[in-house]
């Protein structure tokens, strides 16, 4: 046999064996593929309702911000990002459309990319456009804003995503911090559970009132526009105001809520609607529970101004008695498992998902409007001692809802409160009064706008 033909005979042979290679990897990959399940996950009950009623004039957005002690570096906030994603799964989720009910699936793409702010905060997120994902990151100057999608979880869900963006940036941009790696922090849950299945017990009246609320109405904001508010106080100077009243910090803001919408809209005039604020409570510490999952349910603070006259002690009592009888953990049962016992209803599971869509809008819309507006308190927010000289403050804050255009978000860091209004009213009356109370009763009050209100 020649040489040339032994060559040839041998290049066909690499040729072959190159051709089943490739054929053995591909069958492999195909292999793998088959065996790999993508994770996927059911809403948790309060969840059902966002993706119904959620669209560009009602987000269902909030956003929980940290302002650090120096300008944030964008390739360094993209990086931390990059970087933590894959390690929470409660955030690397895109939604799918079922035939009769929503549900999350694993995202897995690249992290949505981190840009600086230019819009007005809270719009709507078009996951289409975010690589599927239901939450965005900007920044802008020393702030780091999250933006949620409140599908995904609520404040406390929001608020550990937040922190551990924030560890793994300073980590990047200061090499000190690194000493212990990127793990995520000690603390930190990955749970889960959907804590309202967990703790359903049976079956409840519906606890949710359906009257119809006192609403502040005035002129809105041209379209689009979302005027924030922070109004910072000494949390010591704050508890002492508060307990001048027998009230708690939460308590007392509540009712110089209530205070400001009575003599400023009402003018201090009797009304045959009620003032109710609406004030969701965290149910994880009631329940023992660390889901990063929707877990809270809504109560309202009730204020009935049916005389000539009320003083703003007897406001304040009123909103405590009303509070003190709706937070217990009996009756906050009572309220989610009226919920989920309409979710797990055998009748009601195989409606398909448009019929349940309408039914789920028409009680929305009930319950929003009897709700004068929404406080929400994020509570005190910790971090671990290593981070605190490069973070200043934190704030947060929510969208508008149906007939809710002013609204009050809570939350504390190192001994200052941030109360912070959003709203889509171009009057700041009740926020002005709002103020000019605390700082009647002690408190030294300063406020931080986001440039919407002039005056």
């Amino acid at each position: 046999m020649s040489k040339e033909k032994i060559e040839k005979e041998q290049k066909e042979k690499r040729k072959q064996e190159k051709v089943e290679r490739k054929k053995q990897k591909k069958a492999e990959h195909q292999k793998s593929r088959k065996q790999k399940k993508i994770r996927w996950e059911k809403l948790d009950n309060t969840a059902q309702i966002f993706p119904v009623i959620a669209g560009e004039n009602m987000t269902n957005v909030y956003r929980i911000s940290v302002t650090l002690n120096e300008e944030v570096q964008p390739k360094l906030l993209q990086q931390a990002l990059d970087l933590v994603l894959p390690k929470i799964d409660g955030f690397n989720l895109r939604m799918r459309t079922g035939v009769f009910w929503y549900y999350f699936e694993e995202n897995g793409k690249p992290a949505p990319k981190v840009t600086e702010e230019h819009l007005f905060p809270c719009r709507y997120i078009h996951s289409n456009k975010n690589r599927s994902y239901l939450f965005r990151v900007t920044y802008y100057g020393k702030r780091i804003n999250l933006e949620v999608f409140h599908v995904l979880t609520d404040g406390m869900g929001g608020l550990t995503f937040i922190r551990e963006l924030t560890y793994q940036y300073l980590r990047l941009a200061h090499p000190e911090l690194r000493s212990e790696g990127d793990t995520l922090s000690e603390d930190t849950s990955l749970s889960r559970e959907d804590s309202f299945l967990s703790n359903y017990r049976r079956s409840k009246p519906s606890g949710f009132n359906r009257e119809k609320a006192y609403l502040i109405k005035g002129e809105k904001l041209p379209k689009g526009e979302f005027g924030v508010m922070h109004v910072y106080m000494p949390v010591d100077k704050l508890k002492e105001a508060a307990h001048k009243y027998g009230a708690s910090i939460n308590e007392y803001l509540v009712s110089v809520f209530v205070w400001s919408v009575y003599q400023e809209c009402l003018h201090g005039m009797p009304s045959k609607k009620a003032l109710r604020i609406a004030v969701p409570v965290n149910l994880r510490p009631f329940f023992d529970s660390v889901t990063t999952k929707n877990f809270f349910v809504m109560v309202s603070a009730e204020f009935r101004p049916e005389k000539d006259s009320y003083s703003f002690e007897e406001v304040v009592e009123i909103i405590k008695d009303s509070l003190h009888k709706q937070i217990t953990k009996e009756h906050m049962e009572d309220l989610f498992s009226y919920s989920v016992s309409n979710q797990r209803n055998a009748f009601l599971r195989p409606i398909p998902l448009f019929l349940k869509n309408i039914a789920m809008k028409l009680v929305y819309t009930q319950s929003a409007l009897a709700n004068t507006s929404t406080i929400t308190n994020v509570g005190n927010i910790e971090i671990e001692p290593k981070y605190e000289p490069y973070i200043h403050m934190f704030q947060a804050f929510i969208a508008m809802s149906k007939g809710q255009y002013l609204k009050g978000t809570v939350c504390s860091y190192q001994g200052t409160l941030a109360f912070t209004f959003s709203s889509i009213l171009q009057d700041t009356i009740v926020q002005k009064s709002f103020c000019r109370k605390i700082a009647e009763d002690g408190v030294d009050v300063s406020v931080e706008t986001n440039g919407v209100y002039y005056e």
